[in-house]
């Protein structure tokens, strides 16, 4: 991808993006159908499925050669993440949208032969939108967002957790979990994976730990962090596959080895 093509496609993409959140700010009052895909607490709704096709439709027309991965079914069947690749999830926090009206957003991620380009992260409510250019840095609106700091300590730091080990078919030890909970300085929940990367991002959050999330929950997260220093990967130490479901450990790099080897490790069933 040369320079002005790939200037002209983050341009864009952001642009659909502020469009996209104009929109849902503008229907946030209509009623909503509201269906369940897996399970009683997995929701959809109707404006999920017309900001994936809101996007769909315009990458289609504009960039008739790129694939799409997308949550609601819009998008396309992917083998590899050959060419130019969109992940887009348009409401990431569906269930906050739906009871709070807030702590949602819409998570834009472009690769291209298997490389984070551009990513986009827009909490639609506050019209905040964290966005990263490879190699270009991270900002929260025009706000260049620093480097983690490299001295954190677990003892000192808050992670984003949810409740995934509390449940019946849960991976890690409870037990481990606890102690682990003691170790560090708090938790917190947020309802949706792409504020949890952008927080941890802009250095407000050090870490964040999930035991599964779907490829449009953290690809444009991926990008923006790596571009303040932060790394990710799953529970175990691996490195993420990008079109499957993973266990996610985003963090401040210094803290990695105390979540992942002296706790995921260790407590893992």
């Amino acid at each position: 991808m040369n320079l002005e093509m790939r200037n002209r496609i983050y341009n864009q993409a952001k642009d659909w993006v502020l469009q996209a959140g104009m929109v849902i700010r503008k229907k946030m009052a209509e009623p909503l159908e509201i269906e369940t895909k897996s399970n009683r607490n997995d929701l959809v709704t109707t404006m999920d499925k017309d900001i994936e096709y809101f996007f769909v439709s315009r990458i289609k027309q504009k960039y008739p050669d790129d694939k799409i991965i997308s949550e609601e079914g819009y998008g396309d069947t992917l083998g590899s993440l050959k060419g130019t690749v969109w992940i887009i999830d348009p409401i990431d926090g569906t269930m906050n949208f739906v009871h709070q009206k807030r702590n949602f957003a819409i998570s834009v991620g472009v690769y291209h032969e298997g490389i984070g380009e551009f990513g986009f992260i827009y909490d639609v409510m506050a019209d905040t939108i964290y966005s990263a250019k490879r190699g270009e840095g991270a900002y929260k609106n025009d706000y260049r967002l620093p480097k983690l700091n490299s001295e954190k300590q677990i003892t000192e730091s808050i992670i984003g957790m949810n409740h995934f080990w509390l449940c019946e078919n849960r991976l890690v030890d409870e037990k481990v979990m606890q102690q682990f909970i003691r170790t560090i300085r708090g938790t917190r929940l947020y309802g949706s994976a792409a504020l949890e990367f952008a927080y941890v991002s802009e250095g407000i959050m050090d870490g964040y730990i999930s035991m599964s999330l779907a490829p449009w929950d953290f690809a444009a997260g991926v990008i923006i962090l790596k571009e303040v220093g932060g790394e990710i990967y799953t529970a175990t130490g691996e490195e993420i596959n990008m079109l499957k479901k993973n266990s996610i450990v985003a963090c401040n790099p210094s803290i990695k080895h105390e979540i992942i080897d002296k706790h995921l490790k260790a407590g893992r069933k």
